[in-house]
């Protein structure tokens, strides 16, 4: 997740919700159209789709093989800024540890058309997994979904429209009404909107929950991480990364992490969690 700019002098008393919701959008939304990468950068065996949203948005994305036997297929639902081009480094260790892995960005990001939303995020995920349960070889018994930062509340909210096997959230926030009275306190609570409420919305899960987190995290604390694991319905589990903070979880533990998707995977299916 990108960090939020500083306040420029605005004291926000009195705005409305309908002016304070186009200045959230801004505020929370980083998307890029250029892509920086690819995934035959780190040469995985990729190709590219495209498909299209119940409202007519038509996104891009890239379906990823997973190089050893495969574990199941992951839906990879990234953070509020860049796009697909900054997530190789997840794609590549994902891939490496037994996944195929679905890729793709949201409307307004890299290649994908329209303007991004709350809602139009969640209408966005559940395009994604139709196209990747669309895939040659897919089995609909072993889908995951990871959702990294906003990306948490968006597969959540797929999570909560069709049970994964599993679902991983790293880094992920409670909501962005309290993650605003953190970053933008000049701004009043009930002038923010609960947008992507996370943590109220969490006890309705219906699956295997894995919270990944770094404990110097300054963007989305770790508290957020313990209050969602706190109110998530059993089985669930947290793990907490020594010394890494949002954006560098990847850089600093991107073997470990991926090692511990994959234990933790390999331990539902022993358990016979997604029959």
């Amino acid at each position: 997740m990108r960090p939020p700019p500083g306040p420029k002098g605005a004291s926000g008393r009195g705005r409305p919700v309908r002016v304070i919701r186009p200045l959230l959008h801004r505020l929370l939304y980083f998307p890029s159209r250029t892509l920086l990468e690819t995934p035959g950068s780190a040469r995985l065996d990729y190709r590219d789709v495209t498909f299209e949203t119940d409202d007519g948005e038509v996104l891009h994305g890239w379906w990823i093989a997973g190089r050893p036997a495969s574990i199941g297929h992951l839906l990879l639902c990234h953070g509020n800024a860049g796009n697909v081009g900054d997530r190789i480094t997840h794609a590549a260790v994902l891939t490496a540890a037994g996944f195929d892995v679905l890729l793709f960005d949201y409307r307004g990001f890299g290649q994908s058309s329209g303007r991004p939303s709350e809602h139009g995020t969640y209408h966005d995920a559940r395009a994604a997994l139709a196209c990747m349960l669309d895939q040659p070889g897919v089995d609909p018994g072993r889908v995951f979904y990871l959702g990294e930062s906003l990306g948490g509340a968006v597969a959540l909210d797929l999570a909560l429209h069709r049970p994964p096997v599993g679902l991983v959230l790293l880094s992920a926030f409670t909501g962005v009404r309290e993650l605003g009275a953190l970053h933008y306190p000049f701004i009043p609570a009930g002038a923010i909107p609960d947008a992507y409420p996370t943590v109220r919305r969490i006890h309705e899960l219906r699956a295997p929950l894995l919270i990944l987190h770094g404990d110097r995290d300054d963007i989305v604390p770790l508290a957020h991480g313990r209050a969602l694991f706190e109110a998530a319905p059993a089985p669930k589990e947290l793990h907490v990364f020594e010394g890494a903070g949002h954006n560098d979880v990847l850089s600093l533990a991107a073997q470990d992490l991926a090692r511990l998707v994959a234990s933790w995977a390999r331990g539902l299916e022993r358990l016979g969690t997604g029959d």
